[in-house]
């Protein structure tokens, strides 16, 4: 097996995870950063990595810290910013935040996100995206204000 194969194991030992972490190839980073087997103490590690493609896998990961999460929603790069919005562990609190990031792609991925709290969906139910108030229309916590909120916004953008 090589580098990548062992980091993308989910049966690699954490303390071997721990070690591929400081491997000099991003692609290696990225599978530990990735694995669900990496120990927190990891994540947080690569959080601070200057690929932005790591950051990226740290968000991804389920088991990433609320904490390093919360660090990484106010990453320079737009892409780490959207994963966390995509994180179904980013507190609403996080979530908040990123829905009034400058780029509506983060919006969009709040806006998908199935633990976006109604407050936050409400606050989107007027963005200035259509693809994010089609999200907002349709998620799962939005409320009959909030529907009707994303139509009457798509009615006076349509004029």
């Amino acid at each position: 097996m090589n580098k990548i194969e062992i980091a993308q194991n989910p049966n690699t030992s954490p303390e071997s995870l721990k070690t591929l972490a400081t491997d000099e190839y991003y692609g290696v980073r990225c599978s530990v950063a990735y694995n669900p087997n990496t120990s927190s103490e990891t994540l947080q590690t690569l959080a601070t990595d200057k690929d932005n493609d790591v950051r990226c896998c740290v968000a991804q990961n389920p088991n990433t810290p609320v904490e390093v999460l919360q660090s990484l929603a106010t990453d320079k790069d737009t892409d780490v910013r959207c994963c966390v919005a995509e994180n179904p562990n980013t507190s609403p609190e996080v979530l908040q935040s990123l829905a009034t990031d400058e780029y509506y792609f983060v919006r969009y991925w709040v806006a998908r996100n199935p633990k976006t709290p109604v407050e936050t969906l409400q606050t989107l139910a007027t963005d200035e995206n259509s693809h994010v108030r089609w999200y907002v229309g349709r998620h799962s916590n939005a409320t009959e204000l909030i529907r009707r909120l994303v139509l009457m916004t798509d009615s006076k953008q349509a004029q």
